[in-house]
């Protein structure tokens, strides 16, 4: 893929709408992804969770933070052109990787995912910031991913939620946590939220903003996902009610400070 595969139109979209569909950029790179996922639930690391699923006709479970141990995930992350995408989407010079995350409903997993923002879990901010969702299976649009349009842009975040209980990632109920607003419910009040969503198959991606709102439902078939979190020139540390999601602890950094180079290294890019 070449510097200048993203247009100024997709590069627009993301920005008024929170979320694109790209279609077909990372086909080549489904086998070596799925192959990872394989090895992940293998080998899981201590951020592997079944999120209360274990006993339901299928689990949905995820891992994060495993690129440096995962070497499919590594290949992709610094062999495939994920970084360039990245800062074309952001119109950032440069693009830091703040973390990997594998996503894995398996067929007949009940359990939907809440409606939420990424941005308040991480201890992360700034208006270049990117996810990119992979598929490596067909994603009809009753499992796909939903997201809220324009909702990056609202002034006060979505309180961030644990996905197994329900409660406040922070400690609050599910109506208030200090700084952010009550969870929003698109399906009952559908006249007051867009949402977007989109049939997928593998190599396509949705690319979103850290605090585009979003959740997904159960799925009926295999929904394999990785997602890559990254974080551009005017992201930067800030501090957060409690521990963070991931936790990352001892960073030692300090609020303003752009995100240690050592921890999280910046990808090959367009400007780098």
């Amino acid at each position: 893929m070449a510097t200048g595969a993203i247009s100024d139109e997709v590069v627009d979209v993301l920005a008024a709408d929170g979320v694109v569909c790209l279609r077909g950029l990372f086909r080549d790179w489904v086998d070596v992804l799925a192959a990872g996922v394989a090895r992940n639930e293998a080998e899981p690391s201590e951020f592997f969770n079944e999120n209360g699923t274990a006993g339901d006709p299928g689990r949905f479970w995820d891992d994060y933070c495993n690129w440096n141990r995962i070497p499919e995930f590594e290949q992709f992350v610094f062999e495939s052109d994920v970084g360039t995408v990245a800062a074309e989407l952001m119109g950032s010079e440069t693009v830091q990787l703040f973390h990997d995350h594998v996503l894995v409903k398996e067929p007949g997993a009940r359990l939907h995912t809440p409606w939420h923002a990424d941005g308040p879990y991480y201890f992360v901010e700034g208006r270049q910031t990117v996810s990119l969702w992979l598929p490596l299976d067909p994603v009809p649009v009753e499992s796909t991913l939903r997201f809220i349009r324009g909702s990056h842009l609202w002034d006060t975040a979505v309180m961030p939620v644990n996905w197994t209980t329900g409660y406040g990632y922070y400690g609050g109920d599910t109506s208030a946590d200090e700084g952010f607003q009550p969870l929003p419910d698109p399906d009952a009040e559908p006249d007051r939220y867009e949402v977007m969503e989109w049939a997928m198959e593998p190599g396509d991606a949705v690319a979103f903003h850290y605090d585009t709102v979003h959740g997904a439902r159960g799925s009926s078939d295999l929904r394999r996902a990785f997602s890559l979190r990254v974080a551009g020139d005017d992201a930067r540390y800030v501090e957060r009610q409690g521990r963070t999601s991931p936790p990352f602890d001892g960073h030692e950094m300090v609020a303003g400070q752009r995100l240690r180079e050592d921890w999280f290294p910046y990808l090959p890019a367009g400007g780098n």
